[in-house]
């Protein structure tokens, strides 16, 4: 398998999950510009007519796309990792909580990247930072957001790394969630292959 990947983009969940699984997956990193290139040298359009990461493409050649769904995709590949649970109620909090993610905080936040004007910023930013009350109240007092690590926290780590980059307060407890997180192996792996701050 290969991951088309951005580096700090939401593909970045997908590489942890990689790392945390031990799977034998490939990279792939692709240029964002007026075209859109792989480090391979490919036409990522060809690959992904959407054009987004991330992409991830399978040994018999067909293409994953959605961050959400190659998380749950990577984790059946390595079930014995249990980074998503496969049945019983658990299984549907994942879901919704994967859900959550993507619907309220990764399509929240992203308008930011397109440099908004200070109003439209704002007006994000006030949105946004309601959204992770709201994620805050799902944590609870556990340490991750089922209870054990799961891809929903890689996702999530993904969203808060974003916050910290355009200066969206979040409260301690989420700071702490964080960290947790950054102090993984598998996270720390991931963020030194695509080059990122790993504190």
């Amino acid at each position: 398998m290969k991951l088309y990947y951005a580096p700090a983009a939401c593909s970045l969940a997908p590489h942890i999950v990689i790392r945390e699984a031990g799977l034998d997956v490939a990279l792939d990193k692709v240029t964002f510009g007026k075209e859109r290139t792989t480090e391979s040298g490919k036409n990522f359009y060809d690959i992904n007519p959407q054009g987004a990461v991330p992409s991830l493409e399978l040994d018999n050649g067909e293409v994953l796309t959605e961050a959400q769904v190659l998380l749950q995709y990577l984790a059946a590949q390595a079930p014995q990792a249990n980074l998503a649970p496969a049945e019983g109620l658990t299984r549907w909090r994942l879901l919704e909580t994967l859900n959550f993610i993507a619907t309220e905080l990764h399509k929240g936040i992203s308008p930011l990247f397109k440099k908004p004007t200070d109003e439209q910023r704002a007006a994000v930013t006030q949105v946004v930072r309601n959204r992770f009350d709201l994620l805050e109240g799902k944590l609870g007092d556990k340490d991750y957001l089922l209870g054990p690590f799961t891809i929903a926290d890689a996702y999530a780590f993904v969203t808060l790394n974003w916050a910290r980059k355009f200066g969206i307060e979040v409260s301690p407890k989420l700071q702490a969630y964080f960290q947790r997180i950054l102090a993984r192996p598998a996270v720390q792996q991931a963020l030194r292959e695509e080059g990122l701050p790993t504190s």
